[in-house]
């Protein structure tokens, strides 16, 4: 029996919907046993620019996108416009008949370069400028068309449920499209009005209009077209499987982990963490970590760190989340919490820089600035994840390492993480353990919170604590706090610090310093958000006899250079997959590891990768048909 491999993809106008409708649809599909595997892309505007939502399903576990899409539903011209090429053949178009005349002038956001080239595409293929144009093409590929009327929909429903107003409601376009794409596939419909329900629990009457207008698109397409190859009736749901959203893994981590503040200034991606977290600020997590996250929003990036600090050095576990500009702003503070040692966990949402760049894409951009970033010598850890499910746990790891080695923790994410939706095994509270480290609950006699000790880490004293006395200052200073110039002890509390760095080495796991998923004669190493597609490119790649093995690198700082090199010892070509320019992990790789990369695969379009790419590449590469540094550009 063949295994289900299916994709679909929803786009309109930003600020339509588009993300509720594929909330619905991946939703739907999780309720019938399906995984899941979605992700948005985004202009940087509020309302009108293009958005998608690629939703892929399948019978088995899958990490990524691939390149094709088997339906698309579209409500408006730019959708149709930009994608139609990205439908396989057998695949098909639901899309809006009333557009058929429209033209590539006519569509205002279509940016210059890209109406260029796709009326060069019209032209080669002698098509006229139109949605006609790009569907006929579409058509000779083997795709099947579905034109509806949507307004004739509305229409329709309006007389039935003898409700006038519903003629103009517009914004129930996407809510019709998920449902014309469910009764097309043949998905059983309860499971879509139970999936609005909880999409609008707290708005039942919206909920019950969506609800009138799922039914009518779910039937009049199920009675008007049946000749689609692709059903899907549901499959057997694995047990104790959950659909999340990208940035929930880090924001229920870090409710519990104990995190009791975050302070933020609203940034892309990473907004989104915050936003959930003062959402379920007043929250009983387990009887033996209760309290609730004080979430503050904050007038900039550096008040942010201000307060972040200044709470953990009561005593609290305190976090801040942000992105490559709210980052760049925090760097000096972090220095002076990395002079007076103290625990903090910065969320970083990666995006493409430089600057402002593209604020609502993807890239690995940020590397090297969290391992290099600051002025001084201070020890730090630099934590990326590979995946939601990662993050949940890797949130809790990050606050241990912060407080057991009272250091700024940077825990590296990205769009492409922030911008999923995908189904996972649900989290287990119990997994995550709550180490506070040398943290005082008393102090009795002389205190230095500096003292110098046979392992680097001094005793915590927490704001507010009995004869635990300390000094702050972001000048060096004495085992009390007390400013000193000394060069003695300036050696010793440099020497103190930085000693921790060879700790953190030797003390954690080393399977939370790296994953390897095999050792082979090519071997990948790569972090991050790539592991996803990775793991699927070398599953497609398997099945035709040919082992890849794969390293993914978790600590990127300090870097675990002794496990690598004993690891790739016999691996005689090395392939480097990254999203950004340069190579930036191949660099640090290089430098430590002191050997070169052979390959490198990159991509810094802002879209993140398909396994469907990966494959494609590294299978040139085990041919000789690659170059040194292959770089990616699918997405629209």
């Amino acid at each position: 029996m063949s295994s289900v491999d299916f994709s679909w993809l929803i786009g309109g106008p930003q600020g339509s919907g588009v993300e509720s409708g594929a909330n619905i649809f991946s939703r739907v599909c999780a309720e019938l046993g399906y995984q899941v595997f979605g992700k948005r892309e985004f202009y940087s505007n509020i309302k009108g620019d293009h958005s998608y939502f690629t939703v892929r399903i399948s019978d088995q576990p899958i990490h990524s996108n691939v390149n094709g899409v088997t339906l698309m539903t579209s409500y408006d011209a730019e959708t149709i416009f930009r994608h139609y090429g990205e439908v396989i053949s057998g695949g098909g178009i639901i899309y809006d008949s009333d557009l058929n005349k429209v033209t590539t002038d006519s569509v205002q956001p279509l940016d210059h370069y890209f109406k260029e080239r796709l009326q060069y595409e019209l032209e080669s293929k002698n098509k006229p400028f139109t949605i006609d144009g790009v569907l006929e093409i579409a058509k000779e590929k083997g795709v099947t068309l579905y034109p509806v009327s949507f307004k004739s929909i509305l229409a329709g429903l309006a007389e039935e449920t003898e409700n006038p107003r519903l003629r103009g409601m517009v914004r129930m376009f996407n809510v019709i499209g998920v449902s014309l794409a469910l009764g097309l596939i043949k998905m059983p419909p309860d499971s879509l009005l139970k999936s609005i329900d909880s999409i609008f629990s707290k708005k039942p009457q919206i909920a019950e209009i969506n609800k009138q207008a799922a039914n009518y698109s779910y039937n009049y397409v199920s009675s008007k077209f049946t000749d689609f190859s692709f059903t899907l009736p549901g499959t057997e749901k694995q047990p104790d499987t959950i659909l999340v959203q990208g940035h929930q893994g880090t924001s229920i981590g870090k409710m519990v982990s104990g995190c009791r503040f975050q302070s933020y200034y609203p940034i892309t991606p990473a907004s989104d963490e915050s936003v959930f977290l003062e959402s379920n600020e007043i929250l009983e997590i387990q009887n033996d970590r209760p309290g609730s996250t004080i979430v503050i929003q904050t007038e900039d990036e550096i008040s942010a760190m201000g307060m972040m600090i200044g709470s953990a050095l009561t005593g609290t576990r305190s976090s801040t989340s942000t992105s490559g500009p709210g980052f760049a702003l925090m760097t000096e503070s972090i220095g002076w919490a990395g002079i007076n040692e103290v625990p903090i966990v910065l969320t970083l949402y990666q995006r493409s820089g430089p600057s402002t760049g593209l604020p609502t894409r993807h890239g690995q951009d940020d590397l090297l600035f969290a391992v290099t970033g600051s002025f001084g010598d201070f020890p730090k850890i630099v934590y990326a994840s590979g995946d939601i499910e990662e993050s949940f746990y890797d949130t809790g790891r990050c606050f241990n390492y912060a407080d057991v080695y009272q250091v700024p923790v940077i825990h590296m994410m990205d769009k492409f993480l922030s911008s999923s939706v995908v189904t996972c095994k649900r989290f287990n509270p119990q997994k995550i353990t709550i180490n506070r480290g040398k943290l005082l609950d008393k102090v009795e006699g002389e205190y230095k919170r500096f003292a110098f000790t046979e392992d680097g880490i001094s005793p915590r004293s927490k704001l507010g604590l009995d004869n635990g006395i300390f000094w702050n200052t972001g000048d060096e200073r004495d085992e009390y706090g007390h400013i000193s110039e000394d060069p003695q002890i300036r050696i010793k509390m440099m020497d103190k610090r930085m000693s921790r760095l060879d700790l953190i080495l030797k003390q954690v796991p080393e399977d939370e310093q790296l994953v390897s998923y095999g050792i082979h004669d090519y071997t990948i190493i790569s972090w991050g958000s790539t592991k996803g597609p990775i793991l699927d490119a070398l599953e497609m790649l398997k099945k035709e006899g040919i082992d890849i093995g794969f390293v993914q690198v978790k600590l990127l700082h300090p870097f675990p250079a002794e496990k690598i090199k004993s690891l790739l010892e016999k691996v005689k070509t090395i392939i480097d997959i990254e999203a950004n320019h340069s190579g930036q992990f191949g660099k640090i790789f290089k430098q430590n590891v002191t050997r070169e990369i052979d390959y490198f695969i990159l991509k810094y379009t802002g879209r993140g990768m398909t396994s469907t790419e990966i494959y494609d590449t590294l299978k040139k590469i085990v041919e000789n048909k690659a170059n040194k540094r292959e770089v990616l550009e699918h997405g629209s």
